[in-house]
């Protein structure tokens, strides 16, 4: 997995790069793996600002700007809530290009309708936020790599289509 992880860095990097662009990340369940896949890379600081790790709600409103009611009314793990939180990180540090996610990478924690390894990613290209809900199998640190690598390769995907 860290070497497809690595690859995609690479190629985001690649594009990012060639496109003069600038990304950060919000980060619930990855718990800053995105960020530090994105910093190992060397020169990274040409194309990466930085991330916020922002586990607890308080966090997401107070670092985020996410909206208490949208905490309340949706839950951490959903589209309203990464939505406001990879607008909020591209606000906050000036970017044109975020990721956020938050979802519940286990043991514990899943309920029938948000099940352990459900994880919701949001990418912010130019101000225009895409939400998609994953449900990855696996223990923590499977669900949370998983995550990690659909992050990356969307916000990509995104950026060369």
């Amino acid at each position: 997995m860290q070497t497809v992880i690595a690859s995609t860095i690479e190629s985001l990097a690649e594009t990012l790069t060639l496109q003069r662009g600038r990304m950060a990340t919000a980060e619930s369940c990855t718990g800053g793996a995105i960020a530090a896949a994105c910093a190992a890379l060397p020169g990274s600081s040409a194309w990466f600002e930085g991330g916020v790790v922002s586990y607890s709600n308080s966090a997401k409103a107070v670092l985020l700007g996410v909206c208490d009611a949208t905490l309340a009314m949706h839950g951490a793990v959903s589209a309203e809530v990464v939505s406001e939180m990879a607008a909020g990180i591209c606000q906050r540090l000036g970017v044109g290009c975020g990721i956020a996610t938050s979802g519940i990478a286990g043991p514990g924690g899943g309920s029938d309708a948000k099940p352990v390894g459900t994880v919701w990613i949001a990418t912010s290209v130019d101000g225009v936020v895409e939400t998609h809900c994953h449900r990855f199998a696996g223990d923590r640190a499977a669900v949370q790599a998983a995550a990690t690598l659909k992050s990356l390769q969307s916000l990509l995907q995104r950026l060369t289509v």
